[in-house]
């Protein structure tokens, strides 16, 4: 498969959503045992949004073309749809240029002043997240907690593809299974934005073979953007237990890489555990790393 097919996506992701609300919810009568699908039936959410039954169902199957923004916003609001949803929808809804199946092929790039304010960041864990969320920077200190992303190919250093079929990642969040459904969400919310990117499809098909979990995940067409702060609970096989706040931040030159930053309370048993990993992290003399086909690895991981 050379991409996500977008109009499949979009019949699935209107499904899904579908279902999850029962009449009730909307102000329908509930017909109990009556009922022989999930959720609402497509002429109930076609009187919602305002639309012909007929309209809906191809909508549904795929066969919708040149969507209104009005229309869709009916969409929306019949099914409840948050924001970020609702963005999806119509990511989803949009066509696409063929030039951005070429700019996803290009190798990203990480600027060397980035490299250079990751090594400067001392005591303070820290990676680089680009499309995909392949990871294509960090310093010293994130390698010592989150594991050796310079020991990866580079087509394994990805935050997702980590997190389903590396056992050391596994075992490493404490709050694995929220992890996983983070990371598939944000996944989601990549492929409605570019349904043609080839390596993402391959990703996805990857995944969804090896791991019936994360098949399960994607199935449910779930979808949220990047965390911007928070705390995760790592469970380290060096120093133990580590609860440490992160904070994501965009960068403003490039929409589709994020900064991740993660720090301990001051005084903390999880500052302690990570001053002992940074007495533990040395600079490693070897040679530059390749990531994605261009050298994206900090001073600190060469």
């Amino acid at each position: 498969m050379d991409q996500l097919d977008q109009r499949a996506e979009l019949g699935e992701f209107l499904r899904t959503r579908r279902a999850r609300l029962r009449p009730e919810d909307v102000g329908l009568p509930d017909y109990g045992r009556h009922r022989r699908v999930p959720g609402l039936r497509r002429e109930e959410l076609a009187q919602l949004a305002g639309v012909s039954v007929a309209y809906y169902t191809r909508l549904e199957q795929g066969h919708g073309q040149n969507v209104s923004a009005e229309v869709l916003d009916a969409i929306a609001r019949a099914l409840r749809l948050d924001g970020t949803e609702t963005e999806h929808l119509n990511h989803l809804a949009s066509p696409r240029p063929r030039r951005q199946r070429n700019r996803n092929h290009r190798a990203e790039q990480v600027r060397p002043e980035l490299r250079t304010l990751l090594d400067a960041m001392d005591g303070v864990p820290a990676y680089l997240v680009g499309r995909r969320q392949d990871v294509i920077g960090w310093n010293r200190l994130g390698a010592a907690v989150f594991g050796d992303f310079g020991a990866l190919p580079p087509q394994e250093r990805n935050l997702v593809r980590l997190v389903f079929l590396d056992p050391a990642t596994v075992e490493l969040y404490m709050d694995w299974e929220c992890r996983a459904c983070e990371v598939v969400s944000n996944l989601r919310m990549y492929a409605g934005r570019h349904p043609e990117d080839e390596q993402l499809s391959a990703l996805v098909g990857e995944l969804s073979v090896k791991n019936e979990e994360f098949r399960r995940l994607w199935a449910a067409h779930t979808v949220a953007d990047n965390k911007t702060h928070g705390v995760k609970r790592l469970r380290h096989p060096l120093v133990g237990e580590l609860h440490l706040a992160f904070e994501t931040l965009a960068l403003p030159d490039d929409s589709a890489q994020f900064l991740v930053t993660f720090h301990a309370a001051a005084g903390s048993p999880s500052a302690d555990a990570l001053r002992l990993l940074a007495s533990w992290s040395a600079p490693s003399p070897v040679a530059p790393q390749e990531a994605d086909g261009d050298r994206n690895v900090p001073a600190s991981g060469q």
